[in-house]
């Protein structure tokens, strides 16, 4: 089967990719493989309580789709609408091939296509897809396993053990006393969530990540939806959270030490009698690590109401009801989940070739956050870590959709980045010196320590890039 396109992942990214070529493409054929039942992505493998986005949903929805729900930050259930209605609205389903995993990819230099080998996993057959450029949506992450470190004596607790990523169906929080070991994003989330009819929930945690309050209904929007048609106020909330996100993140990098004040002292007023030391004290500066976000103060607010309390100690071992720490003290627990992160998987796992020759993606840098280095007619989507992630996958459509214009217009088949500086340096892909990151940094490409090779992790800065500055240049070849 021969498709102009084929999008890897029905995902946030893919489903995001596929509207913006059905709205400025309408001439090109594509097909959408996704190795799961449904489309969503992380949204739709999660169910663990509370889940929900960690970026307002103006900059973390569409350009294109407005956001209409007066929440700022939504629940799983509520991006899963608004990507099934972005889907319906721009013919995106019939395109989406379900349960169909792609397992390997080969660039054939002669004929400028792109063998995909595809496993039809409820058959169990394989097949041979061509196409001109592939979109490489499937996520950072693996999905069928996340992260669990071995803990001493884990086989002797008699409670359920449980990773957010694998949550079971029924389960009932009610009346147990639940440890949640972990101080990232999801243990935030879920500690509230669960809280709300356990008995009592423990966040434990090796050192504290930086937590901070925000409301969920964003009054300065909803007055610009009042005066403005939908469309128009959509945009101007999102310029607006754009410039916010810009403007905290900055201060963080500028002024570290005023701001780690700042969050700590702000943690400390919302706590109530709950000590801030060592708890909320993290070892690094802001935004090294992500920042975490509490809704309204959902996260402070259990702890205030001695629903949740967190303990900043290291596990020396599981006991038969609960779990023992270095220090001699035993938390007692029905339930442990553990928090514990992800397992990051470069492109799904997909072999890549060119010419049946293996590609090496460790070894390429990412130009632009869009490209690798030596990789002809591959496109990656690869979000923010500061920000919203989808205002880096907008910006990378956009960019896409100039690309595919230049080479139509000028008759080309296929586009291919090199590196022609001597001295260029590797940066890990993700700036984040968090665990999940540093476990995986050797499976991912690189960054380069200057443009068009650093990623800069600012919006208006990449906009003029990717959809100001001119597509030729001298990395790139055209064929």
């Amino acid at each position: 089967m021969y498709k102009d396109i084929i999008i890897v992942g029905a995902g946030l990214s893919g489903i995001g990719a596929a509207c913006h070529l059905s709205r400025k493409h309408p001439d090109k054929t594509y097909i959408i493989l996704e190795s799961r039942k449904e489309l969503g992505g992380t949204w739709s493998l999660f169910k663990y309580p509370g889940i929900r986005s960690d970026s307002d949903m103006y900059t973390f929805g569409y350009s294109f789709k407005t956001w209409d729900n007066p929440k700022s930050f939504a629940d799983a259930p509520s991006i899963l609408k608004y990507l099934d209605e972005a889907s319906d609205k721009y013919k995106v389903k019939k395109h989406i091939k379900y349960q169909h995993r792609a397992i390997s990819y080969d660039y054939n230099s002669n004929k400028k296509l792109w063998l995909v080998k595809v496993l039809d996993i409820i058959t169990g057959q394989e097949s041979i897809y061509t196409c001109k450029f592939i979109f490489g949506c499937s996520g950072y992450y693996n999905y069928d396993k996340g992260y669990t470190p071995k803990f001493k004596n884990q086989s002797k607790f008699e409670g359920e053990i449980i990773h957010p990523q694998k949550w079971p169906k029924n389960f009932n929080s009610s009346n147990k006393k639940i440890v949640v070991i972990g101080s990232g994003a999801t243990a935030v989330t879920i500690v509230p969530e669960l809280a709300s009819k356990a008995s009592h929930v423990t966040m434990l945690q090796r050192s504290p990540s930086y937590i901070g309050k925000w409301p969920n209904k964003d009054k300065v929007g909803n007055l610009i939806k009042s005066v403005f048609s939908k469309k128009i106020a959509h945009n101007l909330i999102r310029f607006k959270n754009i410039l916010i996100q810009i403007f905290f993140f900055n201060l963080c990098r500028y002024f570290p030490e005023r701001m780690k004040k700042n969050i700590i002292n702000d943690a400390k007023k919302q706590l109530g009698n709950f000590p801030v030391d060592p708890h909320f004290k993290p070892n690094y500066n802001p935004w090294e690590q992500r920042f975490c976000i509490a809704p309204d103060g959902d996260f402070f607010k259990a702890i205030r109401n001695h629903k949740a309390s967190i303990i900043t100690e290291h596990i020396d071992s599981f006991t038969k009801n609960g779990i023992l720490l270095k220090s001699g003290k035993i938390i007692e627990a029905d339930t442990i989940i553990t928090a514990t992160g992800l397992n990051l998987l470069a492109f799904g796992g997909v072999k890549i070739k060119i010419d049946s020759k293996p590609f090496d993606v460790s070894k390429s840098f990412v130009y632009k956050g869009v490209m690798l280095s030596n990789l002809p007619n591959f496109f990656i989507f690869v979000g923010y870590t500061n920000a919203s992630w989808t205002l880096k996958i907008d910006l990378t459509n956009e960019y896409i959709s100039r690309v595919l214009n230049y080479l139509d217009k000028q008759n080309y088949k296929a586009i291919q980045v090199k590196v022609n500086e001597d001295t260029l340096s590797p940066i890990p892909l993700l700036n984040l010196d968090s665990n999940y990151i540093n476990r995986s940094v050797n499976m991912l490409p690189k960054q380069g320590n200057k443009v068009p090779w650093r990623l800069y992790q600012n919006y208006i800065l990449d906009y003029k890039l990717l959809r100001i500055n001119k597509i030729k240049d001298k990395w790139l070849t055209f064929f």
